[in-house]
């Protein structure tokens, strides 16, 4: 199933290219469905030529394609950062026109890979230690991309807003790496209403580092939340309830 925006532009030349490969891995499953009997080699063939046309034909309003439950994103500002980079090249300007490619590709790492290895983590294995410990190696790695790439704080906030389990976890790490991609609201929003007790720690952990940003007003809506939750949520979980009274005590200090 497509999902049809249009906001996201693939230039003619990643279209024509996209078409190409479509027909020859069409064309490649047609005559392999005549020439042999690997019936599932054949489909996918199939499948995944026509997929190809369509984003060749469609590409410049295509935002997301659905094939057999997975989702391939093509993320509107990763599109527009690769044409502005086809473009800046154009120009001579080489410099530039680099990153804004590794900024595209580190859009596409963090939306794709690594969420989908938090929600691969989460529905694999079991609920204790391992496991955390698992889903922590994750959020490094997204607290590392966060720190070594520039990434759109709109974009981010709202994969905190509106993404998966996986993109949440993924914006929140950035967050944590980045102050530049802080969103206070969706923040706070997480730490009241979060998808799990890993992602509300990690909202909490968040919070520690707004906190000397923050004003009176938000000050005492931060302490009126925490106090909220810790009744409602915490249960015997040592972690987040250290992790409030810190924050807690924290809030109690003068504004600086």
């Amino acid at each position: 199933m497509a999902h049809v925006s249009t906001s996201s532009p693939l230039t003619i030349g990643v279209r024509l290219l996209l078409g190409g490969l479509g027909v020859g891995s069409f064309t490649a499953g047609v005559l392999a469905v005549f020439a042999t009997e690997n019936g599932t080699g054949s489909g996918v063939l199939l499948g995944f030529g026509g997929i190809l046309i369509v984003l060749a034909l469609l590409g410049n309003h295509i935002d997301s394609f659905e094939f057999g439950g997975a989702k391939l994103r093509l993320r509107a500002s990763a599109a527009q950062m690769f044409a502005l980079a086809e473009e800046t090249e154009r120009r001579g300007d080489l410099v530039e026109a680099d990153r804004l490619r590794a900024q595209a590709r580190a859009l596409l790492d963090a939306a794709g890979p690594i969420a989908d290895h938090y929600r691969s983590l989460r529905e694999s294995m079991p609920s204790g230690a391992a496991r955390t410990d698992a889903l922590e190696r994750v959020v490094a790695r997204a607290r590392r991309l966060g720190a070594e790439q520039a990434f759109d704080a709109a974009e981010v906030a709202r994969w905190l807003r509106e993404g998966t389990d996986g993109q949440r976890i993924t914006a929140l790490a950035m967050m944590q790496a980045r102050p530049e991609l802080w969103d206070v609201d969706a923040a706070f929003a997480a730490i009241e209403d979060p998808r799990s007790a890993f992602e509300q720690f990690h909202a909490m952990l968040l919070a520690l580092h707004l906190i000397e940003s923050l004003d009176p007003a938000r000050r005492r809506q931060l302490a009126g939340i925490i106090r909220r939750v810790r009744g409602q949520r915490f249960g015997e979980d040592e972690d987040r309830w250290q992790l409030s009274e810190e924050i807690l005590q924290r809030l109690e200090d003068p504004v600086p």
